[in-house]
């Protein structure tokens, strides 16, 4: 087995035992044994299990700036990409918390411990809207005063979204479809370019 190959199991073996026993219930020991590998390799890429977390945390976000990176690429109108952009970071948020069960409340307990992990991913996220925003300019179907400011709104906006989303809170009673129309709606405004008279 290679190296990244061997990484990636025990990544994904502390991901599956994260998500059954918690973060704090889980040992170095008991990821070694499961992942069929000595505590020796284990060390050998990870020095401890907060380490193997952030390890976790950020193939989490890895795949979800890959899923966003191929909603940028579609061939549709900028607006239209900046609503399946929010919605996507959404959806991809809420599914990654799902699906590593008690690993989630690690994610909220630990903010300070994820808002390190997730600098490279924020990063990477601001430079997408700016990408779809700079093109909505070029276009003429954006009207936007700074780029950048627009990009760092959305991203920290889209943030700020991530918890009520995650437990329903978001737009309760709304129809899911009524949602995404208002958002339409939002960055439609926002971003379009004034009429004329």
């Amino acid at each position: 087995m290679t190296t990244p190959k061997t990484k990636t199991k025990l990544v994904d073996v502390a991901r599956m035992l994260f998500a059954k026993n918690g973060l704090e219930n889980t040992t170095m020991n008991d990821i070694a044994l499961a992942s069929g590998k000595g505590r020796r390799t284990l060390y050998t890429y990870f020095k401890s299990k907060e380490e193997i977390y952030w390890a976790v945390i950020e193939c989490e976000l890895e795949r979800l700036i890959e899923r966003m990176n191929d909603v940028a690429s579609q061939d549709t109108e900028p607006e239209d990409k900046l609503v399946e952009l929010v919605y996507t970071h959404l959806k991809m948020i809420k599914e990654a918390v799902q699906r590593n069960g008690n690993l989630r409340a690690e994610f909220f307990r630990n903010v300070i411990m994820v808002e390190k992990v997730r600098k490279k991913f924020d990063s990477n996220e601001q430079k997408l809207f700016t990408k779809v925003l700079t093109e909505g300019v070029r276009s003429g179907r954006f009207e936007i005063d700074s780029i950048p400011l627009y990009a760092d709104l959305i991203h920290y906006c889209i943030k700020g979204l991530e918890i009520p989303y995650i437990y329903g809170r978001l737009a309760q009673g709304l129809p899911s479809g009524m949602s995404r129309g208002i958002v339409q709606k939002i960055i439609h405004k926002a971003l379009s370019r004034k009429r004329m008279i």
